[in-house]
């Protein structure tokens, strides 16, 4: 028996094509990334991409299926992306557990972030990363070069701008110095079960290598700062207030096997600000989407937002162009990767042999098949079963749905 894909009645692609020109017109200042955003989630599955007409020879039944826009900030186009994303990242999973830490950007200079995405969001993967490695590597610590995956959040619930970075860490590295550089002859360093490091040290490292990254960035003159920070002196009192309060670092508990990193992956890495599913109602110029208010004991809520409003919120977290948003470190970072894992892999295996020699709790944890193979899509009738189908392109249409030039 197939079960069919029901879409969401409502998506971020009707509130563009009924709400977008009057947006455009009330918000100027849109970066090239917007404006091509609005653009592209506005055709999305109409015939202004083309697309391809399906005809049944069996039941005689005709469907069309319009392309995808395939932009990033597309709730309806992640799916595929993320299952061939996947696929790739399995490979270099290791059977340990893993940890999943969350670094934010304090309100004040989330708000300087959002006048300066590019710099801001590159010092936040910059100190987390650095920090998680640093901590990691002091021999008082664990004293070992970890793996570190990140992925770049810049909304809240309710699509405030609230960017922060999800960190997923393996639970132990390859012993190193307290510079972090690997042994000539490591061995593997586990963590203590169900702990990875203390938060509050990594909350007072994050916040120095913010305030230092801060200071260099203004000193560059490489951040558009409000008039009221332009002063040197200015700035420095500022800089200094926020780094009087603790900031946010927060260590959730450990995933355990690599086969449960996948399932948060496969929500987390490409996700946008929002999904079409939690749009309930799109009429009459105006929003309505579900969202969990973390303040009131996570409960369900609902929000009506304008369609100006709403567009609004979206667009702060459309991305530079080009920007990164899921980055490895340490023992994941892209170069000499399969080799360092190579090593890991055999010296956990020494491990667990010890283990069981020696009757004492292995490193290594039970690994069950990590990754589910996509599904195959048929080109079958949908309404008959048949593979009798015949195909034919359909050329786009125009104009485009949505003018943004």
């Amino acid at each position: 028996m197939t079960t069919a894909f029901v879409r969401p009645a409502w998506s971020v692609a009707e509130v563009i094509r009924e709400s977008g020109a009057e947006f455009l017109r009330t918000h100027g200042g849109l970066t090239g990334s917007q404006r091509q955003a609005l653009s592209d989630l506005a055709r999305c599955r109409t015939a202004a991409l083309g697309g391809h007409a399906f005809h049944c020879q069996d039941c005689g039944r005709d469907r069309i299926a319009y392309n995808s826009c395939r932009n990033r900030h597309c709730p309806t186009c992640q799916a595929s992306t993320r299952v061939r994303w996947l696929e790739r990242e399995a490979k270099f999973l290791l059977p340990v557990e893993y940890f999943h830490v969350v670094f934010t950007l304090p309100a004040a200079i989330a708000d300087v972030a959002r006048v300066n995405p590019t710099a801001l969001y590159e010092l936040l993967f910059t100190a987390a990363s650095a920090t998680l490695r640093e901590v990691a590597a002091n021999p008082k610590r664990l004293g070992a070069s970890v793996g570190v995956l990140m992925v770049l959040h810049t909304w809240g619930q309710n699509l405030h701008h609230h960017p922060h970075v999800h960190a997923v860490v393996t639970g132990g590295g390859l012993s190193c110095d307290a510079k972090g550089r690997v042994e000539a002859k490591p061995k593997w360093v586990s963590c203590r079960s169900g702990f990875f490091l203390p938060v509050r040290a990594l909350s007072r490292v994050f916040r120095a290598k913010c305030r230092d990254g801060l200071r260099r960035l203004v000193d560059e003159g490489r951040l558009i700062l409000p008039d009221r920070l332009r002063d040197p002196a200015a700035f420095a009192s500022w800089l200094a207030e926020q780094c009087r309060r603790d900031w946010v670092v927060y260590a959730k508990p450990p995933f355990g096997g690599p086969e449960r990193v996948l399932k948060y992956l496969a929500r987390y890495t490409h996700r946008v600000a929002i999904s079409n599913s939690r749009i309930t109602d799109v009429s009459d110029g105006r929003v309505t989407f579900r969202y969990k208010d973390y303040a009131d004991d996570h409960r369900s809520k609902a929000m009506t937002l304008s369609g100006v409003e709403f567009l609004r919120r979206f667009m702060q977290h459309v991305l530079p162009k080009g920007f990164v948003k899921v980055r490895h470190y340490g023992l994941l970072a892209n170069r000499d990767r399969d080799a360092r894992l190579a090593v890991c892999r055999r010296l956990l295996a020494i491990e667990s042999l010890r283990a069981r020699l020696m009757g004492t709790p292995s490193p290594v944890r039970e690994e069950r098949s990590i990754v589910t193979p996509p599904r195959v899509v048929e080109r079958a009738c949908p309404f008959c079963g048949s593979d009798r189908i015949e195909c034919r392109a359909l050329r786009r249409e125009r104009p485009a749905t949505l003018d943004t030039s």
